[in-house]
Formats: structure tokens, sequence, C-alpha cells
């Protein structure tokens, strides 16, 4: 989707900046539009290779608080992904504070699947397909780290209940600086998730969270039996509960115990769905919810493709806050 904090570069730009970088020259680009924050580009490099590009907003733009330095946290999740021995794409180069292009960068070698949401699927091949997801997912949850939170956008504490309501108090805040139209008002709000926080504390140790596994983040290989080649896109990951990561998969529904994701993800780790575990999954629909209605003010979205999203966030916002 096309977004103001996308930035734009001309083929010599490019060629310019993989010379500097990889020491190539750039064959031929393309524009990958399907995420929404950052500007991503394939490229067919003079040497044989193919890599992506992802750009993050120029340095100046305003965006989000928990955005602040969102590529740092994806390099960071990378690394420790593939550590882990989750499929990811591999990570060549990561530049921060570039002195000539200015703001960051990653360089990534480009997959050669399929994103999950532009294939064609047979219901069996999906139910198996996304229990290899729970799988990825568990051992991805499973690496662990200092504190909680967002780390490099300054919203991080010792514990999860402290770094969540950082999380989400700044979701709020910046509706001051980008006045959203919110179903509820902010106080409200607010103290609904305070009132319910107290679920939180279950959660004692920081656990890497994806949180964007939608389908066009999942690519599979359908050069013969269908399985995931590579999940991509961590730059919303954060430190927090595993049970947070079921969010995105569901996003605008329910998680289900019949989910095959649910069952995947179980082989590999234990994980109940308690009553004070749906209070937390509504707590994480109701984060989502903010992000997806309150971003648009930074970004500035094509209203036609945005109304749909908008319209399912609002009444999911609405739906975990009378759960809670």
């Amino acid at each position: 989707m096309d977004s103001r904090t996308k930035r734009r570069l001309a083929p010599p730009e490019l060629d310019a900046l993989i010379a500097r970088v990889l020491g190539a020259g750039v064959r031929a680009c393309a524009e990958l539009t399907d995420g929404f924050a950052n500007a991503v580009w394939r490229l067919a490099l003079d040497d044989g290779r193919e890599v992506v590009l992802k750009l993050a907003p120029p340095p100046e733009l305003e965006q989000l608080t928990y955005e602040r330095n969102l590529l740092r946290m994806e390099a960071e999740a990378y690394a420790l992904a593939a550590r882990a021995g989750v499929p990811v794409a591999r990570l060549l180069k990561a530049v921060f504070d570039d002195p000539v292009l200015g703001g960051d960068f990653l360089i990534l070698s480009a997959l050669d699947g399929t994103p999950w949401n532009q294939a064609r699927l047979d219901p069996d091949v999906e139910a198996g397909l996304r229990r290899e997801l729970g799988r990825h997912l568990a051992r991805l949850n499973a690496v662990t780290g200092r504190e909680f939170g967002y780390p490099h956008a300054g919203l991080a504490a010792p514990t999860w209940r402290e770094a969540f309501l950082a999380m989400v108090g700044a979701v709020l805040d910046d509706t001051v600086r980008y006045p959203t139209p919110l179903p509820v008002p902010v106080p409200e709000l607010r103290s609904a998730v305070k009132a319910a926080s107290e679920a939180l504390e279950e959660v004692r140790e920081p656990r890497l969270v994806h949180f964007d596994v939608w389908p066009g983040n999942v690519f599979l290989d359908l050069s013969g039996p269908p399985r995931i080649q590579a999940l991509i896109d961590h730059e919303r990951a954060f430190w927090g509960d595993p049970l947070a990561e079921f969010v995105t998969p569901t996003v605008f529904g329910e998680l289900r115990e019949d989910d095959p994701l649910l069952a995947g993800y179980r082989e590999v780790s234990p994980l109940e769905l308690t009553p004070s575990a749906r209070i937390r999954l509504d707590l994480y629909r109701l984060y989502l919810s903010l992000i997806l209605l309150v971003e648009n003010g930074p970004r500035q979205y094509p209203e036609a493709e945005y109304a749909r999203i908008r319209t399912a966030a609002t009444a999911w916002l609405v739906e975990a806050l009378d759960r809670l």
C-alpha cells in the first residue's frame, strides 16, 4: 500500500547505494509494495545476486513512538531467529545512520518463494502449513531477552506489565500528534487496559515476538510439497509475551482450540488458553487495533484502500474492550 513514510529512490540512486555498500551495480529493480511503512525494492545485481533493499523513512519524518529505530530491532530479530532455526531471509548488511543517504537500511537475500497471500492452496494444505507455522513461531518465541518491550524505541521495562502499559500509553499519546477517530475516549481506554493489566504479571521472561505474522509475511516454497520458506518483516518485533504471537495470524478473528497453528505450536512448546490467557489475548488485540487506527496519521494511506482496515480494526477493538 502506498504510504507517506515510504522513501523514493530513482534507479541511479539505488545503483549508487548498492555499489557503495556491496560493490556491485544494479541491473534491474522493482519496488515491492505489499508493506505499509518502509520502502522495499527487489534488486538484480550485475554480479548475479538478487537482493532486497529495505529503507526506513527519512529520520526527520515523525512516526508513531514505537516505530523509532524499527529496522534496528528487525536486524536483531533476523539474526536471533536464524540462530533459533527459524527460516528467514539472510541478512547481508545492516546500515544505521547512513552518512550519505541518512537513516537506516537493510539488505537481505531475495527469496524465490511465493507469499502465502498470493498462493491458491487446498484447505488440507493450508492446515498443514498453519501447523508448520505454529512450530516455527514456538521456536522464535523460545528466544529470550534482557528486558521487555521495544528497547530501540525507548519503550522498555523490567516487567511485562510495565512495558505493555508503556507501549499502549505511547500509542494513545500518539493520538495527540495524529488526531484519530476512536470508538472509545482515550481516558476510558487507558483505564480499561490498566484494570486488566494484572493478568500480565504471569509473564516472567522476555521472549522474542514477531507480532506481524499475516500471510503476506510468510513465504512458501511450492517447488515440491508445500512448506514454509521464510518469515519476513520482523520490524514490529518486541520482547514480551509469546501469547501475543497469535494475534496477527488470527487478525480480526478469534484463536480457536482446533486451530492447526495452536496444535503445531504445542508440538514444540506447551501453551494453555486459560481465562487469564484470554484476557491477555484481548489486551494484545486491543493494542494491535490501536496501532492500525493511529498509524494512518503519519502514513496517510489512500482512503479507498485503508477504509476496510479501519472498519475491521474499530470493530475488533470494541469486541476486545467489551470482553475486558
